[in-house]
Order: C-alpha cells, then structure tokens, then sequence
C-alpha cells in the first residue's frame, strides 16, 4: 500500500488553471484516504521498501525490509505524568527568593543600624564642639566642682614634678654605670701592673682593690637606684596616668552634659506647641542621661584621686628612705649598712653577667 503511495506521488502531476489554481485530480480522494490510513494506523515495517533512488527509478533500487528485526517504538502518554518537574522547578525558585531577601534585608539592617549611629555622633559632636566654642568665647556656662578641679589640677602638678625627678635619677644612674665600669677598668689595670712592676707591686695592689671594692660597692648603689627608678617609673606612668586617663573622660562627659543642658534651655525658653513638647520631653530624657554618666564619673575620679594619694605617700616613703640610707651607706664607705639596706626592701642584686632575665624568671 505504501508503494502504490509513493509512486502515485512520485509520478502526480498537478494541473495549473489559468487563474493559477491547481486543479482537482481524481486521485485527490483516494491519496488522502490513504495518507490519513498511514497516519492512524502507522507504516508496517515488514512491508516497508527503502527506495534508494530518486524519482522514476528502476525496481532493482528497492531493498526490502522484511529482514530487519527489533522491538517496536511505542509512544507512552503516561510517561511524562510521572515525573513531575514544574514543582521542582518552583521550589528551586521560591527558596532562592527567600534567601535573596533575607539577606538583602541583613545588608540594609546594618546599613540602617550604621546610618543612626553616624546621625548621632554627628549631633553630639556638633553640640559638644558649639559649648566648647561659647565657653571659650565666655558666651557660654559650664559646670564647676572647685574642689575637684583644686585636686586634679594638683594631680597635673605633682606628676610634672615627679617626671622631672625621675628624668634626673635616670641620669644619676647612667652617669654613676659608667664610672662604676671605669672604676673596674682601673682596677684590672693597677692588678696587671702589680704583676708586671715588681718595685711597685704594693702601690698598684691596694690601688687594685680599692678600685674593685667601689665598684662592688657601686654596683650594689646601681641595684638600689634602679628599684628607685623603677618604682618611680610606675607610679608616674601607670598609676597616675591611669586617673589622668579617668579624669579625661570625666571632663569630656562635662562638656557633653553642659552642652545637653544648654539645648534643653534652648528648648525650654521657645514656643509651648505639640511638636515643641515633644522636642523639650526628648531633650529632658537625654539631659538626664549625660547627668547620670557625668555624676558617675566624678564619683570615679573623687575616689581614684583619694587611692592615688594614699599610694602616693605610701611609695614615696618607701623610696626616699631607700635613696637616703643607700646613697648615705655609699659615700660613708660603709660596706654592711649598704647590703643591710638593699635586705630591708627585700632587694636582690643580679649577677655580673646577668643583663636579661632567664626563660624562669620572665614565667
């Protein structure tokens, strides 16, 4: 059937009118007939001949395939209803907006959280520097506890004074390290010459150890300096510095009070309306905020300035009695008073080859 098919459209001529319309053919019928029949029912292979030439060929192009053999191609509708792909698809998407958007809603969280923040730094950096301006320019008022600042200002005073004396017994102990390596020096020299000149020999012996005696004596002097420089040290650039430290932020939290408590005035001498209201109510939320902070920090100071005079005196007592009887001991000669000073403040001199402290030491 599929032969008689092929030939009829192989060897169909199709008429053209005048009009340039086809014309109808007798066989239209029976060749539509037989294309909706292929159509339906499909092509049987084991009648189906593969023409191997073109048209109006020989019957010895003609292969026939009745011989080939395989299962048959079958078209299953039900196939495509069991995988289900557009759910799939559509959890894929919704997931991917809803991770899109949470973190597009962190991004600008932070934004917006480092956008306030900015605004009221920016604010209070302009009401602090306008109350710093209007006390400079004596337009302005500002908070005074006299007492306190009596105190500070001596704090200020005394640590001024007591850099200088700790300039100064650095220097005493540089100048006094080098004599006491030239006195060694000295006395390894008049030791060598004892041996090499024996008409002098006597001279440069109790030369020699004079000269080995100050040193030791010397060194023991440095050891005593050194924990008086030490403690000096500490007491100036620690211990004091650290009130100086408090005593910054106590002032800084004065000018931000002073600056909060002229914007409420500000605010309290306008107009009385509903917008103004609420500006007055939250200046008085933050006028009493810098209070609370300011009143806290002088609270601080006053008791670190207290501590800081007790430890003062306390040190001070402690270090100036060393000095004395070291420095009394050393130029007096007096070798056992010496030692016995550098005991009493439970001083330890290092060995001679010593400078570092040992892996134990510094655990």
């Amino acid at each position: 059937m599929t032969d008689s098919i092929m030939s009829k459209a192989a060897t169909m001529e199709i008429p053209i009118n005048s009009n340039g319309d086809t014309g109808t053919l007798p066989e239209d019928d029976s060749l539509e007939q037989d294309l909706q029949q292929v159509m339906v029912s499909g092509p049987n292979l084991n009648e189906t001949s593969i023409v191997s030439g073109g048209y109006g060929g020989t019957a010895e192009g003609i292969i026939p395939t009745s011989s080939i053999k395989g299962p048959a191609v079958r078209y299953n509708a039900e196939f495509n209803k069991r995988i289900q792909v557009s759910g799939l698809g559509s959890n894929m998407h919704h997931s991917s907006s809803s991770s899109s958007m949470t973190a597009e809603e962190t991004t600008r969280g932070v934004a917006v959280e480092k956008l306030e923040t900015m605004k009221k730094w920016g604010l209070n950096t302009y009401k602090c520097t306008k109350q710093m301006i209007s006390e400079r320019f004596g337009r302005g008022s500002r908070t005074v506890d006299l007492e306190l600042e009596a105190q500070i200002e001596v704090l200020r005073d005394t640590k001024r004074k007591y850099e200088n004396v700790l300039r100064l017994a650095r220097a005493l102990t540089n100048h006094f390290y080098n004599m006491v390596q030239t006195q060694h020096a000295l006395g390894d020299t008049f030791a060598d010459l004892s041996q090499k000149s024996p008409e002098l020999r006597d001279e440069f012996g109790y030369n020699a150890e004079t000269q080995k005696l100050l040193c030791k004596n010397g060194e023991t002097l440095l050891g005593a300096i050194n924990f008086f420089v030490s403690s000096i040290n500490t007491l100036v650039n620690k211990t004091m510095e650290d009130t100086l430290m408090t005593i910054k932020m106590y002032e800084n939290a004065r000018l931000e009070f002073d600056a909060y408590r002229s914007d409420l005035e500000e605010l309290s001498m306008g107009p009385r309306d509903a917008v103004a209201m609420a500006r007055i109510e939250a200046a008085q939320q933050q006028y009493q905020v810098q209070k609370d902070k300011y009143e806290r920090l002088r609270s601080d100071v006053t008791i670190k300035l207290k501590f800081l005079e007790e430890n003062k005196v306390k040190v001070m007592h402690k270090q100036l009695l060393l000095f004395h009887n070291a420095i009394s001991a050393y130029f007096a000669g007096n070798q056992q008073q010496l030692e016995q000073t550098l005991k009493q403040f439970n001083i330890k001199l290092r060995p001679p080859g010593a400078d570092k402290p040992s892996w134990l030491e510094e655990q």
